[in-house]
């Protein structure tokens, strides 16, 4: 496993089989990454990737609700940005880490490790 360099990709099938306003799992098992991995897809139609452990306490973010741009932790309710994974809203104070996903002929492919570019 790797915390420093980016994995190879993982193809996550079609991204239409992901509904909308959802998050779901993707074991650390599959990907090589040292977290479970949230991936999201957001209200506004895009897909994000964070890692999946809250970094206020060990808790899944993918059991949490989505939210127009954040991913709110299912405990107590820190939200974080799926753009950056920052969070937002209190009692969580550190960001997690993202992760590149892109849309490639209509798959879903998530890049562990690769953090998601920043916008311009």
């Amino acid at each position: 496993m790797s915390s420093t360099e980016p994995l190879p990709p993982v193809d996550l099938g079609p991204a239409a089989q992901y509904p909308e306003g959802e998050a779901f799992r993707v074991a650390a098992e599959t990907t090589g990454w040292d977290d479970d991995i949230a991936v999201v897809h957001a209200e506004d139609g895009g897909f994000y990737a964070l890692d999946d452990t809250c970094s206020h306490e060990a808790v899944s973010l993918s059991d949490g609700y989505v939210e127009e741009d954040t991913l709110e932790c299912p405990m107590h309710a820190s939200a974080f940005c799926l753009r950056t994974g920052v969070p937002e809203t209190l009692p969580a104070l550190t960001p997690v880490k993202t992760h590149q996903i892109s849309l490639d002929g209509g798959r879903l492919i998530l890049h562990p490790g690769a953090p998601r570019p920043a916008e311009k």
